[in-house]
């Protein structure tokens, strides 16, 4: 006789702080729940030091999520590394078809998908894409030692991994429109850095080499094409939600692809919440406390929908 496949009170897709943070409390409700992830800590792991975290003065985003899984495992989650292929309904509960391992059933669901690195979308980035192309300083710099570079972006993220960033490398070109969002004290630090050099500019063309990056193509103010000779370029123009799996669903979103939620978390199907970046939740605020607080509400309302 076929034994029965187990089904859990709540499958969390999403291991980032609102995939731990709804852990965590889901533990607390006491739902049999299983956390579901690609990458444990998800982007937050990428940040050299975190600074506005409630407890902590400064901490590396990779040692906060490190905290995060160690409560939320002392708890009892049972956290799974893996990519979620797609997701289907069958009588009213949710299969969880996961890359490489068995299916998982569950009767609701939370979506902590969180975000995505934007592209350029120019000729040349697909195919050089770990060939010279990166989406994340701290994890890549090292691999760049005493080559020139450019960061592309006009936020604070642009500044920071240009500033990481020249602990490394010999040469820093930070490509950027006139209107900056950075914080000023931020560009202050990019001017004084020697190996600095800011580049306002109308726009990306191209990038082009043939094994690794040899060179970007961009248009300069006066709206002439310009060639530069780069061994590696850091993308920092942003973030953009990943919501395939919410697509799947038939979950809604709003025009910039942010899934609409309620203020229980809830999405327009039944059974499904989403929680952290991907929401329309806390006015768009992108912060981990307010990513962890909607994990908290989503297993709440996940609790009140089977408990009570």
């Amino acid at each position: 006789m076929q034994k029965e496949k187990k089904i859990y009170d709540l499958i969390i897709i999403g291991a980032g702080p609102a995939g731990l943070g709804a852990s965590i409390y889901a533990s607390r409700y006491k739902l049999d729940h299983l956390v579901i992830g690609t990458e444990i800590g998800g982007q937050v792991v990428e940040a050299s030091a975190i600074e506005n975290y409630a407890g902590f003065d400064s901490i590396s985003g990779k040692e906060l999520m490190e905290r995060f899984q160690h409560q939320a495992e002392s708890l009892g989650a049972e956290i799974i590394q893996s990519a979620v292929k797609n997701i289907t309904m069958q009588d009213n509960i949710f299969l969880v078809h996961v890359d490489g391992e068995r299916d998982y059933q569950a009767k609701t669901i939370i979506l902590a998908l969180g975000m995505k690195p934007r592209k350029l979308n120019i000729p040349g980035e697909k195919e050089l894409i770990g060939k010279g192309i990166s989406y994340c300083a701290t994890c890549d710099a090292m691999f760049f030692r005493g080559k020139e570079v450019a960061v592309i972006g006009g936020g604070d993220a642009a500044a920071t991994a240009a500033i990481h960033l020249a602990e490394f490398v010999k040469k820093i070109y930070v490509f950027h429109r006139k209107e900056t969002t950075w914080n000023p004290s931020r560009e202050i630090d990019l001017k004084k850095n020697s190996k600095i050099e800011l580049m306002c500019c109308k726009d990306i063309i191209k990038v082009e080499g043939k094994n690794v990056m040899e060179s970007l193509t961009y248009r300069n103010e006066k709206g002439e094409n310009k060639k530069l000779n780069l061994q590696g370029l850091f993308v920092e123009i942003g973030s953009v939600p990943g919501v395939e799996l919410a697509r799947q669903l038939k979950v809604k979103m709003d025009k910039q692809d942010y899934i609409i939620v309620d203020q229980t978390q809830a999405t327009n199907i039944a059974g499904v919440y989403a929680a952290g970046d991907v929401t329309t939740g806390s006015n768009k605020f992108r912060q981990i406390i307010v990513a962890v607080a909607e994990g908290a509400v989503a297993a709440g309302s996940v609790y009140r929908q089977l408990k009570l």
